[in-house]
């Protein structure tokens, strides 16, 4: 080779260096957590040539193409949600003298609590698909459809078959799903076509829409949401894949929780898929914000979105603010489990007060490093007696919070730190007695099917297993 390229190759050498230390200098200040900070600092000056395009791709914390969309769109969003709010209170449908717990969450939601709302769990995937396909097929004026995994498949194929058919009908029909997620909707040639040619407004969520937002398709839209009339909304855990419904042979049984409700909550369901919407179509649709009351029940309900467009780490904070609340009872359901260190010490503390505090995870895993780095909890949990249970018939999916007996939540979120801080997530927050007598006996049932976790159980493994838990953990601000 001759000399100049040799000194072209060193100049090119020193300039990724000096853009790794330069970009060091970048995540240092603008990646929210130390650990991630720490993790990426050392990365982008060590590994230059791997860790500079990594980290432009999947390192931002804040998507801001989403927060300056959500801007332009405030004044007719605002309007909309004015009117509704309005509406909703001469109803008297706000739930009044709001404790300082309530006060909490409704500022984290940015909306209220309200009451005269009816909420039913769907345990069973097949039972609850086909809940949501009648309902789909009652519809008159439109129907709303937002999920994170879509496949081709069989129940992915019945869904678009309903859709088809409503559309046909007149009944408008708006479909929102991720990209990424759905990859088998991108890479079939027929799925989003047939949808388009019968007049189904299909959207992907579109996390890197436009050049300026090139590098954020690390933020993922994790909704699961569907709205049929304004008048009943479905949200919880599953996808539309054959395996939530037990057909996988690898995965066997899938467990998961989704609630059907109704009554005045649904607006708020609705008002988050309008926002994602807005996003990806840049059009604020037309629907109906009348306020109802659910035909029975009376339970008060707050629906709380969060997502990378949020000015606080909001998913972050329901999360510990659910924990510190709870008194005599803590259940928590999650397929990945990498909390940060102020979500394990706010779980170590409820023990300490006397709180009984169990967290289920699946015995299977779905993701490998996540289902590693959970092992590295073991310990943690158990020196303040934090029961971990694992899930042992097929693959546990849900996401179930239940804290005394008065407060259960079901939605999207994990424990993790995509939920905390990358995904658009959405949790239905219920107090309800009668609600969370349920969910109790639900989570029983699922805790028989458990065995309960130790500290001891990772010396069971292979020394190059318990290096890889290791190793795993200290990606955990990378996961």
């Amino acid at each position: 080779m001759e000399p100049t390229v040799w000194s072209l190759l060193g100049i090119f050498a020193a300039g990724v260096e000096i853009l790794g230390i330069f970009t060091a200098a970048h995540a240092v200040m603008g990646v929210r957590t130390a650990q991630g900070a720490i993790a990426w600092a050392l990365s982008l000056i060590m590994f230059p040539y791997i860790a500079l395009p990594l980290y432009w791709l999947i390192s931002r914390n804040k998507f801001e193409g989403y927060v300056n969309a959500r801007r332009a769109g405030d004044v007719a969003i605002h309007y909309i949600v004015q009117d509704a709010g309005r509406r909703a209170r001469e109803q008297g449908l706000f739930l009044k003298g709001a404790s300082p717990t309530h006060r909490v969450f409704e500022v984290l939601a940015e909306m209220a609590f309200t009451h005269s709302n009816h909420v039913e769990l769907l345990i069973d995937g097949e039972e609850a698909f086909a809940e949501i396909f009648r309902r789909i097929d009652s519809a008159k004026e439109y129907v709303l459809v937002q999920f994170f995994i879509v496949r081709d498949d069989h129940l992915g194929r019945e869904l678009k078959a309903r859709l088809i058919r409503k559309a046909q009908e007149g009944v408008r029909v708006m479909f929102l799903y991720d990209e990424i997620g759905s990859r088998s909707v991108r890479r079939s040639r027929t799925f989003e076509r047939d949808l388009t040619a019968a007049g189904v407004s299909i959207r992907p969520f579109g996390s890197n829409r436009r050049w300026r937002n090139r590098f954020q398709i690390n933020f993922r839209n994790h909704r699961k949401i569907v709205v049929v009339d304004g008048r009943v909304a479905y949200v919880g855990g599953l996808n539309v894949g054959d395996e939530y419904v037990g057909r996988d042979p690898y995965f066997g049984p899938w467990r998961d929780t989704h609630v059907r409700l109704e009554g005045p909550a649904v607006h708020a369901v609705q008002l988050s898929f309008m926002e994602d919407w807005y996003w990806a179509a840049q059009e604020v649709p037309a629907l109906d914000w009348t306020p109802r009351r659910a035909p029975s029940g009376d339970q008060n309900v707050l629906v709380l979105p969060t997502g990378p467009a949020d000015d606080l780490e909001t998913c972050g904070l329901f999360f510990v603010h659910m924990i510190n609340a709870a008194q005599q009872r803590l259940w928590l359901t999650s397929p990945y489990f990498v909390p940060d260190p102020q979500v394990i010490c706010a779980l170590q503390l409820a023990s300490l007060r006397g709180v009984d505090v169990r967290i289920m995870l699946p015995e299977h895993a779905d993701h490998l490093l996540v289902y590693l780095s959970s092992f590295s909890f073991l310990e943690e949990a158990e020196q303040a007696d934090v029961k971990i249970y694992r899930y042992q018939p097929g693959f546990m999916h849900h996401k179930v919070i239940l804290v005394d007996d008065h407060l259960a939540a079901v939605g999207t979120a994990n424990l993790d730190n995509r939920s905390f801080r990358l995904n658009f997530e959405i949790t239905v927050l219920v107090e309800d007695r009668q609600f969370a007598a349920q969910v109790e006996e639900m989570l029983l049932r699922d805790f028989g099917q458990c065995e309960l976790a130790h500290a001891e159980d990772l010396l069971e493994h292979s020394f190059w297993f318990r290096v890889a838990v290791r190793v795993a953990r200290l990606m955990s601000p990378l996961q």
